[in-house]
């Protein structure tokens, strides 16, 4: 066979593989082919290729390939573990104003206890990438679930006014196996799934952690009545805290028993070419350089920042928002919350199918974030209204595009960065996310003291407006890691 035979040529209805006897193959084979299209480059103006690269860019010989039903298995564990961890975020935020007189403290230091889950992150994720990329997922999964389920035993000690040193710190423990979760969606989606369901399969992770969060705006309200006596309230936050820490138990018993690396036989081509790279070949430092010196990766860092941070800020206050135009409804802004986020993994399902079908991963992105700032800028004009059916209807509308966005942002940084570790591009997403979710409840929570929710709200609403502009820029070149990549192998 001569060398030309082992190179891609380019055509008008696709990209085939001569063979010995120069005929093409089939079109499933073309699709087989193109298996790895979830993580090609996107082109100038379309989610595709450029010809350019693909005229040039040689086979990869075929290897086998397998789907094992188990995956969903893998996908369920860890999202369960996610939901665990999302629960314990919110445990305090959502009932501040009952905690704040519990512990005989002011409301920064409650929000103090959501807060620090972004704080821990920023130092941390880098080491926690290390970790993922030279000891791999089932590692990081384990270590993250034990450090879970040690902060909720940590908080179960914490029902008394006395506590709240310890409360802050069993949240510590718990924040940082928040580190041990956010990059995980994308390298688990890429290690067990296929082309055509990768997207979908990171859309639900994300969503374990968005329902833990749920849970955790509904639950704590219920479980917390906002009683007179302390001793009764004592006895019902204890009651939350055994529950939470039950639950982180049973799940990292499940996670040491069940959960696995990677199957026996990788899901996709790509996969099966990434495992015959020689881990001497990976550098983890080259890889941030390059990461960092990818133009349209750090916008879109920013951009996903800015967005996931007011996500977080909304979250965080919320229940000092409501309770400000709605006295004693601490029940309701629980539910408030719970439809922002409900709506909002209806937005994230929806959008990774939407992604599975189309690939445009761009356009998507941008639509999305735009809608997620009409609905910021809907949500605050008219939460003042008197009218809490109103509020639940606007919170909706803004949690189906603000948090169905999360996935968007996984999926778009794997499509800009590849062949870059999914677990290196999500944690620097995450990271930016956790710098302005401190900067934006900080400022948001003043903002509101100073001037009221309408205030901090349209302050919010700026910054979405400035993440709209910064995605909404067209990409001029293939990033020099892809170009590198498309054009070095023998």
């Amino acid at each position: 066979m001569s060398a030309q035979d082992y190179f891609c040529h380019g055509s008008m209805d696709g990209i085939w593989k001569a063979g010995d006897n120069g005929v093409c193959p089939a079109e499933d084979e073309k699709a087989s082919l193109l298996e790895n299209n979830h993580h090609l480059p996107l082109g100038e103006s379309s989610d595709t290729l450029l010809p350019s690269a693909v005229d040039t860019a040689p086979l990869i010989p075929f290897m086998e390939t397998k789907l094992y039903k188990r995956r969903w298995v893998m996908l369920f564990i860890f999202s369960a573990y996610s939901m665990s961890n999302g629960f314990m975020w919110l445990q305090y935020g959502i009932i501040s104003n009952i905690f704040t007189r519990f512990y005989n403290t002011d409301t920064v230091a409650i929000d103090w206890l959501s807060m620090i889950y972004f704080l821990t992150y920023i130092p941390l994720i880098l080491p926690v990438m290390w970790v993922l990329d030279k000891r791999g997922m089932r590692d990081v999964v384990v270590v993250g679930s034990a450090l879970n389920c040690i902060g909720a035993w940590i908080k179960t000690s914490t029902a008394n006014p006395s506590m709240f040193s310890m409360a802050l710190l069993g949240q510590f423990v718990c924040s940082v196996a928040t580190v041990y979760i956010l990059s995980i969606p994308s390298k688990l989606a890429s290690l067990w799934f296929g082309l055509q369901e990768v997207s979908t399969a990171c859309s639900i992770g994300v969503l374990g952690n968005q329902m833990g969060i749920a849970i955790g705006f509904l639950i704590p309200p219920i479980l917390v009545p906002n009683v007179d006596d302390i001793n009764e309230l004592a006895y019902h936050i204890r009651i939350m805290f055994y529950i939470s820490a039950g639950v982180a138990t049973l799940i990292f018993i499940l996670v040491i028993i069940v959960f696995q690396e990677k199957p026996e036989l990788p899901p996709t081509q790509a996969q099966a070419q990434a495992r015959d790279i020689p881990p001497e070949q990976y550098s983890y430092t080259a890889s941030i350089l390059r990461l960092l010196c990818n133009k349209p990766f750090m916008l879109l860092v920013v951009s996903y920042g800015l967005n996931v941070g007011c996500f977080y800020a909304v979250s965080t206050l919320l229940n000092r928002m409501i309770i400000e135009h709605y006295p004693g409804e601490e029940v309701n802004a629980g539910r408030i919350g719970l439809t922002i986020v409900i709506a909002g993994m209806v937005g994230s399902l929806i959008c990774g199918i939407w992604l599975d079908k189309t690939k445009t991963y761009k356009q998507t992105t941008l639509v999305v974030y735009l809608l997620s700032l009409i609905g910021m800028l809907v949500y605050a004009f008219t939460l003042n209204l008197g009218h809490l059916w109103v509020v639940f209807i606007t919170g909706g509308i803004l949690g189906f595009f603000m948090t169905g966005y999360l996935p968007l942002g996984f999926e778009y940084a794997v499509e800009l960065t590849y062949p870059e570790s999914e677990g290196t591009s999500s944690g620097l997403l995450n990271c930016s996310a956790q710098i302005f979710g401190i900067i934006f409840t900080i400022a948001q929570g003043k903002i509101i003291d100073a001037w009221g929710t309408l205030a901090g709200n349209i302050f919010l609403s700026v910054f979405l407006l400035i993440g709209t502009i910064m995605t909404g820029r067209k990409r001029k070149t293939l990033p020099l890691s892809l170009q590198h990549y498309l054009f070095s192998f023998h």
